[in-house]
């Protein structure tokens, strides 16, 4: 079962845009996308708060997440948010092994 999460990194003055670029300039995020069990791994910018970063994390299933917090590049990324005064909202989703119910797709356009 997938797990996707999402984590707002809020902080001030573009900090968590200017955290999300480092965090792709120093490659951290090539190596999160290459770890064993993820999925997808998305920064997002929600057109109604400047000052908030959406990243969406999805991992096979708990043990691949469990494996990435015991990576040494977690101590860099904790480092980083640090550095960048960020705060922190969690959302965690599984996936419905049952896809889309059949009455909603009817408002689903591919």
């Amino acid at each position: 079962m997938a797990i996707t999460v999402h984590l707002y990194y809020t902080g001030k003055n573009g900090s968590a845009r200017a955290f999300a670029q480092e965090m792709t300039a120093s490659g951290l995020v090539r190596q999160i996308r290459a770890e064993a069990g993820n999925l997808q791994y998305e920064d997002f910018f929600p057109m109604v708060d400047p000052e908030t970063v959406l990243l969406i994390d999805r991992w096979r299933d708990q043990e691949a997440i469990d494996l990435h917090h015991a990576s040494p590049m977690m101590g860099e990324i904790a480092r980083l948010r640090e550095q960048y005064d960020l705060h922190m909202r969690v959302e965690r989703y599984t996936s419905d092994e049952g896809g889309v119910p059949s009455q909603d797709k009817a408002f689903i356009r591919e």
